[in-house]
């Protein structure tokens, strides 16, 4: 899957999903063990990926990360700057990045929207690939073996499952709601197909597309 040319509206989207999911972070989170807080901001990348598809919804998600990397305050609990991207969660932040690229490279798999593609999606790109990027980084940076690690991680499971279905539900809703912001496009420009000459007395038959 090739990304096409991004336009006004590409870019529109990308940004009201950067947004979505900076204000997801404004209630704070919960640390656990002292070091990754568990936060709403997840259900952001989980709809990034299930609304936008794989190559926009991975953009909001630099996008977003670029502007905390410069210093905006846009994470959980107010936290910004290059720092974070050196503690525990780093991990977490780049399984965001490709955990939404999965998510929309499944749902957005098939000639049309699918419930239960979308639940697969967002399950495997929102918690499986978010948790790969996350838990090895998170156990190199607190000096901890993997699998306690891995099972401290286990905290986080029962609130991204329902942070899975709300956004599963959420991505159906707005797909019944806005069909056309699900649809394919196809390529804006595409080979004219040609009829063979007329013979002689027959009228010409024009080129279509």
């Amino acid at each position: 899957m090739k990304p096409r040319r991004l336009e006004a509206a590409d870019l529109a989207r990308i940004a009201v999903f950067t947004a979505i999911v900076a204000v997801l972070g404004l209630p704070g989170g919960l640390s656990v063990f002292g070091s990754v807080p568990i936060t709403a901001q997840t259900l952001g990348v989980m709809l990034a990926g299930a609304v936008l598809g794989p190559w926009r919804g991975a953009l909001s998600m630099i996008v977003l990360l670029i502007l905390v990397a410069i210093g905006l305050p846009l994470l959980s609990g107010g936290r910004g700057g290059l720092g974070v991207f050196v503690g525990p969660s780093s991990g977490y932040l780049a399984g965001w990045i490709v955990g939404a690229f999965v998510i929309g490279l499944i749902v957005h798999g098939g000639p049309r929207l699918s419930r239960w593609r979308t639940i697969l999606g967002i399950l495997v790109g929102g918690i499986v690939v978010i948790y790969a990027f996350g838990i090895p980084v998170q156990a190199f940076v607190t000096r901890l073996p993997l699998g306690p690690t891995a099972l401290q991680s286990l905290v986080f499971l029962p609130g991204d499952l329902l942070k899975a279905a709300i956004a599963a539900a959420i991505t159906m809703t707005l797909a019944r709601a806005y069909p056309r912001a699900f649809r394919r496009r196809e390529a804006s420009t595409q080979a004219p197909v040609t009829v063979s000459a007329p013979a002689d007395g027959e009228r010409p038959a024009e080129s279509i597309r």
